[in-house]
């Protein structure tokens, strides 16, 4: 017995060698951050926590199902082939017009105001501190996008998950943009990361700035945070409300559904567009992520006009098909006379008015290449 636990003891003790060499999990806020923190409602025995208490474990019997639904395998989690990515044309995205381009899952180009905005920029091939574990991009590699965007104004990230904020992009990302904006705890890893920090704002909930003519702010959503074994909830989350001359825009980040949707709403709202999230969702986990139904209640809950479903099409998170999410969220949509659209991952948006949903739909052409 004690061989085991000896064997134990250096299988954690290399784990937190590991990670604490390795640059992709990031750093963590220092003491003077922590103090800081401690004065905020939101932040209390050392880690942020929810608007409303939030039960994020699961049951023993939940985490045998999952194991039980890993092994078999669900039905259609990835696309039969690579997806296709639509061919950008670089000189009408460097235009001055209200544009929104989607790179999967919830990484996008906003341009608003003639302001080059990165959402969630996570271009990467893996979902992962590491290559080798780990979903992968449906899609090809897209880090070589970013040698070929024009100069980017600001980064706005929602969150320090492998999924939302990604090392290899921040590293490729840093010195072509002017500045990051980042929920509380966050700079911490885009300083190891070589980023200077002053060209870091860091949010709590709620918290609003101009940028440029634009007007920014954070807000609540219910999820969590942490990119290593121990440091669960060191660091924020949210979601971005930018608001231009033209264009009023939100973005939900990740989290599950709640009562803050309409408090952000009658704060806000009403957005020309809405970037909600709705997938990578399980009867498991229904407090960190939205159902596709839930998605567009949450969209009529800010005042949305167009929507797009977000958190979908590039990665396999959890276990539902992987056209699942839109299409329940295009037939809920539909129920609620709401209108989402759906473009194809690469496509341009021009922001400036009614938008229409994929047609055909570009997903049900990826299932019979």
């Amino acid at each position: 017995m004690i061989y085991f636990f000896i064997f134990l003891f250096a299988v954690c003790a290399i784990a937190a060698w590991f990670i604490n060499m390795h640059p992709a999990f990031g750093g963590s806020p220092d003491t003077k951050q922590k103090e800081r923190y401690a004065q905020f409602d939101n932040y209390v025995n050392g880690k942020f926590i929810n608007q409303v208490p939030t039960r994020m474990d699961m049951s023993v019997s939940d985490y045998f199902s999952m194991i039980k639904d890993a092994i078999s395998g669900a039905k259609d989690r990835k696309p039969p082939g690579q997806l296709p990515v639509s061919r950008m044309d670089w000189n009408k995205i460097k235009s001055e017009e209200d544009s929104l381009i989607w790179f999967g899952h919830s990484a996008f180009l906003l341009t608003l105001d003639n302001k080059k905005l990165l959402v969630d920029p996570m271009l990467g091939p893996v979902a992962s501190p590491v290559s080798f574990v780990g979903s992968k991009r449906y899609s090809v590699d897209m880090l070589h996008l970013i040698d070929e965007m024009p100069p980017i104004d600001a980064v706005f990230i929602t969150h320090d998950h492998y999924d939302h904020l990604d090392y290899p992009s921040i590293r490729k990302l840093r010195d072509k943009v002017g500045h990051f904006f980042v929920p509380y705890g966050v700079s911490a890893h885009l300083i190891r990361w070589g980023v200077a920090k002053e060209r870091i704002t860091e949010f709590n909930w709620w918290d609003e700035t101009e940028f440029q003519g634009l007007t920014v702010a954070l807000t609540p959503s219910k999820h969590f945070s942490g990119r290593g074994l121990f440091n669960r909830d060191a660091t924020l989350w949210g979601g971005w409300v930018i608001l231009g001359k033209r264009t009023r825009f939100y973005t939900s980040g990740d989290g599950g559904y709640g009562a803050h949707f309409k408090e952000i709403g009658e704060k806000y709202g009403p957005f020309d567009i809405a970037l909600i999230e709705g997938g990578q969702y399980d009867r498991r986990w229904p407090w960190v992520h939205m159902t596709p139904e839930e998605a567009v209640q949450a969209h009529i809950d800010v005042n949305g006009g167009n929507m797009m479903l977000i958190h979908w099409g590039a990665f396999t998170l959890a276990y539902h098909g992987w056209t699942e999410p839109i299409e329940r969220a295009l037939a809920e949509a539909i129920k609620a006379n709401v209108g989402l659209v759906a473009p194809q991952i690469g496509e341009m948006i021009a922001l400036n008015g009614e938008l229409t949903a994929a047609n055909p739909p570009w997903w049900k052409q990826a299932l019979n290449p």
